[in-house]
């Protein structure tokens, strides 16, 4: 990696460990200068302000979300070519990954620049967009390849759906930091898991 990348990166993940930790507002360049090591003017070559460190923040969390689900729900299809069946232990997978992160889920970018949005511009609420929406369709996509397979047992819009998986990962995250209990999160994915579950596995007579 390149001298002028590997700061880069070090300033991301130092400004990405204190964001998440206390928020876009409460972190400062001056903190993010020091932690990482560099000038001030070493930030500014590769950031212009903060609104171009957040939307590389999101830019890389949608890189790194999108390569994470990628690896999951290719393993398995490997396991399973059945929709529904793959979507399932994608889903169990997605928990034991999370339940295996110590302390927890660190938290969301993309959830805390949402909560933080007078802060940015256009450009970083139309990254964090891009994201959510982008998560919609991956899911959507799996919803879709299930509902071919499977007769639905409800009325379900399915990109409400698909917003739902996102919004229980998110939410879980929310509420595990709140109490302290690092696997809330895991359990919300796995009650989700089973709810994809009774929605469109074949009921018995």
């Amino acid at each position: 990696m390149a001298r002028g990348s590997e700061t880069r990166k070090r300033i991301l993940d130092v400004a990405q460990d204190s964001v998440l930790a206390k928020g876009f507002d409460a972190t400062s360049i001056e903190e993010i200068v020091a932690s990482a090591e560099i000038t001030k003017s070493g930030f500014f070559y590769h950031f212009r302000d903060k609104n171009a460190l957040a939307r590389a923040l999101i830019e890389r969390h949608i890189e790194v979300e999108d390569e994470l689900f990628d690896d999951l729900l290719g393993r398995a299809r490997e396991l399973s070519d059945d929709p529904l069946q793959a979507a399932l232990i994608g889903m169990k997978l997605l928990a034991e990954l999370i339940e295996d992160m110590p302390g927890g889920h660190p938290g969301c970018i993309v959830a805390t620049a949402v909560y933080q949005d007078r802060l940015f511009d256009r450009d970083v609420h139309e990254a964090n967009r891009r994201a959510v929406l982008g998560w919609r369709r991956r899911f959507r996509a799996m919803f879709d390849e299930i509902a071919q397979a499977y007769p639905i047992h409800d009325e379900v819009d399915l990109d409400h759906l698909s917003d739902m998986v996102s919004s229980v990962i998110e939410g879980g995250i929310v509420m595990s930091r709140a109490i302290g209990e690092p696997r809330i999160t895991a359990q919300q994915v796995m009650l989700l898991r089973s709810y994809i579950k009774m929605l469109f596995a074949p009921r018995i007579q």
